[in-house]
């Protein structure tokens, strides 16, 4: 019997998806649990119009991605940091102070967990971030720490 998940299922399959099994199994557990429906030809026309607006709001968020990432590799973010005579910087920079940089420069606002600094930022100069979008959409981003 051939029925469409509703949840996920462990060692069964993903939600929204059309996986066949057996009827006992379908009829007295998946169905009365809402776990999943029978595959009539009105749920699957239902199923494949999901599966359309679901592809749809995908692409429209990549390509929001995309264009945020264009934004973002034009040019360095620049990063204030109070330094000493040496150029040493007090403290160091963080993800916060990128945030609200790229929010003040750029005008995007990112979370500051979804930034990470691949190495310590302890002197004035220019250093590398990586910013996670989410679904395996990560960039690599440049920024410049400079006085002020």
């Amino acid at each position: 019997m051939q029925v469409i998940l509703i949840q996920d299922v462990d060692n069964l399959g993903g939600k929204s998806e059309l996986v066949t099994v057996k009827n006992g199994y379908a009829r007295n557990y998946l169905i009365p649990q809402k776990f999943a429906i029978e595959a009539s030809p009105s749920n699957l026309k239902q199923l494949e119009e999901k599966l359309k607006v679901k592809a749809k709001k995908e692409a429209a968020m990549l390509a929001e991605i995309n264009k945020v990432i264009g934004v973002l590799k034009s040019s360095p973010v620049k990063v204030g940091a109070k330094t000493g005579t040496s150029g040493k910087i007090f403290g160091a920079v963080t993800a916060l102070q990128i945030t609200r940089a790229i929010r003040d420069q750029k005008g995007y606002e990112i979370d500051r967990k979804r930034i990470t600094i691949t190495n310590e930022v302890k002197e004035l100069g220019t250093y590398a971030a990586t910013i996670d979008f989410g679904n395996g959409n990560n960039t690599e981003i440049e920024f410049e720490v400079v006085e002020g």
